[in-house]
């Protein structure tokens, strides 16, 4: 008979569980901090609750999505700059909701690593407190797992899960979009969480490390800016649509760019025609542009290019759009106009972005 080792411990296999009780006491104060009408957002239990009475609403409809942040993370965890990527995480799923004209009610996110640091987890989790805060929701709950041999120490992945409401009979994309109406588009506070394989790989070829001054940015690190985080676009797309009822649909700008996002939002038998020179390109894209000589239609199907948010409205109330959007906070210009689609080309660029240096 094989003799057996005996006093073997789940920390022995790797997981601390002392370690995440830590972590949960020290997020316990961020997660309360994003309490809101229909949730208290207290956390330890089994599951997070939601009164969609006291938030009030009547006949609602709810709308859920779910995202993480992509390899924006390697970055994070090359840096040690941990803070701005739970925000990210918040914004990639809220800023999903709102296009469909839902209002973000929770979020709870999911965090995995390898061997678990409560102080840089705690980071992250008051980055998504934070992003929760900004956004209006609640957040009412999450995990973490340790998994040591899936993960490397040091490593960790998220993701993030919202739900959120809009009374019946409001949702977006409404069916009067139609052509002649003006698209508008919401400048980005950077790459957001998109395209950064690509990212990676051209500052990989530039030479410069992560710790170096940024070309495009000379207050601070390439990493640092490359960080900057994904902007919340819900309190002021929230206010546009309950303010002037002149947005007919809106699209997030991620994955795909301005070719793919856009038609998600329109009837089939329509486009949109962009004119490039009126996007406000900004230098990080500008940068990447040139280092890794991306081709501009590479560009506007990889990158949002310096718009992460698009509204489609109607012609006759852009001025009183745009001003809303202002006082929220965002710079918003007309970018262009709902066309007639033309064949498989939904996306019509007129003119050229401005990538010069």
């Amino acid at each position: 008979m094989t003799d057996r080792k005996n006093g073997l411990t789940y920390a022995d296999s790797g997981v601390d569980i002392d370690a995440g009780n830590r972590l949960v006491d020290l997020i316990k104060p961020m997660v309360r901090a994003t309490a809101r009408a229909g949730a208290d957002a207290e956390i330890g239990g089994f599951g997070g609750l939601f009164d969609l009475k006291a938030a009030g609403f009547k006949d609602p409809v709810l709308v859920a999505a779910t995202d993480g942040v992509g390899t924006k993370v390697k970055i994070a965890i090359e840096t040690g700059l941990h803070g701005g990527i739970g925000i990210d995480l918040v914004a990639m799923s809220v800023n999903d909701l709102v296009v469909q004209g839902a209002e973000p009610l929770f979020f709870l996110d999911y965090f995995a690593c390898g061997k678990l640091d409560p102080e840089a987890a705690a980071s992250i989790v008051a980055g998504v407190a934070e992003g929760c805060r900004e956004s209006g929701c609640a957040l009412i709950g999450g995990e973490t797992a340790e998994m040591p041999g899936l993960y490397k120490d040091g490593d960790y992945d998220l993701a993030g899960f919202a739900v959120g409401a809009a009374e019946r009979g409001t949702l977006l994309p409404r069916k009067d979009i139609a052509a002649g109406d003006a698209v508008i588009g919401l400048a980005s506070s950077g790459v957001h969480s998109n395209g950064f394989s690509l990212v990676r790989k051209i500052v990989e070829q530039s030479g410069f490390g992560f710790e170096a001054q940024a070309p495009f940015a000379p207050v601070m690190t390439l990493g640092g800016a490359l960080l900057a985080p994904t902007r919340l676009y819900v309190k002021s797309c929230l206010r546009a649509i309950r303010e002037t009822g002149a947005v007919k649909g809106l699209a997030h700008i991620t994955g795909g760019g301005f070719t793919d996002n856009i038609p998600r939002v329109l009837p089939k038998h329509l486009g949109v025609g962009i004119d490039l020179a009126r996007l406000p390109v900004l230098p990080v894209f500008k940068w990447l542009a040139a280092q890794g000589g991306i081709a501009e239609l590479e560009m506007l199907r990889t990158f949002n290019c310096g718009i992460g948010m698009i509204a489609i409205v109607e012609p006759d109330a852009v001025d009183k759009v745009v001003e809303v959007f202002t006082d929220a906070g965002d710079t918003a210009a007309q970018l262009g106009t709902v066309i007639q689609a033309e064949g498989e080309h939904r996306v019509v660029y007129n003119g050229h972005l401005d990538l010069s240096l």
